[in-house]
């Protein structure tokens, strides 16, 4: 037979195997550098069925025996150890443009850890925590970190609003109470919209937390808490995973201080979710 990689093969076949099948399948995908060393009754009792299921899943996935899967498993994982010694070997210019892209990537998340960065995050945890209402914005570029961080942390906690692109901020706005927070994303190019949101909030006296890429940003220069990722222009335009790291720092220090009003939330979400089918597993 024409040798697919085995985890590709296995995909294709999946929805057509049995149920204990699927279990020696889903095993020797996450396992099998540790499968190739066993035999088809320890990897059934790995994956909690009989020896004869393991034997028959290589029937369904085409093989001839046991013995013929277990050696596509050998000679594919000894050929993808070749194939990584020698890109180890080949490093050349685009391989040291990607190091050269992690490593500035690196300084930027150490950066994060910084005592005036920790201080500030910690402000802006509890500013989240005790909020009535929260309303976060993000234009252009800034977007997408906004709505991550809308649903993440609308999944923690009630009263969390993401302001649409196509324009809705002043009809939110409207609601919120000098108990309340804004959140807005401003990354270059700085996206005039963000700014004027950021006005309007300071103009009311509402709490203004800015995620940004440096202090003196146009909106992280007038906002109350200003969270920095100091972006570097080597890492590439824009780049998103400091930016996604600070805000799993704050989500991180929302979770530990708030815990028994998140773990009833998410009960509540759970119990929803799986009422409704609203996630395939």
């Amino acid at each position: 037979m024409d040798q697919l990689p085995f985890k590709r093969l296995v995909k294709e076949k999946f929805p057509h195997l049995s149920g204990g099948q699927k279990k020696v399948a889903n095993y020797l995908i996450e396992n099998l550098d540790e499968a190739v060393f066993k035999t088809a009754y320890q990897i059934g009792k790995k994956a909690g069925v009989s020896e004869t299921t393991v034997i028959r899943l290589s029937y369904a996935l085409g093989f001839e025996s046991f013995s013929k899967m277990h050696d596509q498993i050998q000679d594919q994982l000894l050929q993808l150890a070749q194939t990584d010694h020698l890109k180890e070997k080949e490093r050349d210019d685009r391989h040291d443009l990607f190091t050269k892209v992690i490593e500035s990537e690196v300084h930027i998340l150490r950066h994060l850890l910084n005592e005036a960065n920790v201080q500030e995050i910690w402000k802006a945890v509890e500013v989240l925590i005790q909020a009535d209402q929260i309303l976060i914005a993000g234009h252009r570029i800034s977007h997408a970190a906004a709505y991550w961080f809308s649903y993440t942390l609308g999944s923690l906690r009630e009263n969390v609003w993401l302001s649409s692109p196509s324009g809705d901020f002043f009809e939110k706005f409207c609601s919120l109470t000098n108990k309340s927070a804004v959140v807005i994303f401003s990354f270059p190019r700085y996206a005039t919209e963000a700014l004027k949101m950021a006005g309007i909030a300071k103009k009311h006296g509402i709490c203004l937390i800015s995620v940004t890429d440096r202090l003196l940003s146009p909106v992280g220069s007038i906002s109350d808490i200003a969270l920095t990722t100091e972006e570097n222009a080597e890492a590439g335009p824009n780049s998103i995973a400091s930016v996604i790291t600070l805000l799993d720092l704050i989500i991180a220090g929302i979770y530990e201080k708030d815990k028994k009003r998140i773990q009833t939330r998410q009960e509540k979400l759970e119990n929803l979710y799986t009422n409704y089918d609203v996630f395939s597993e």
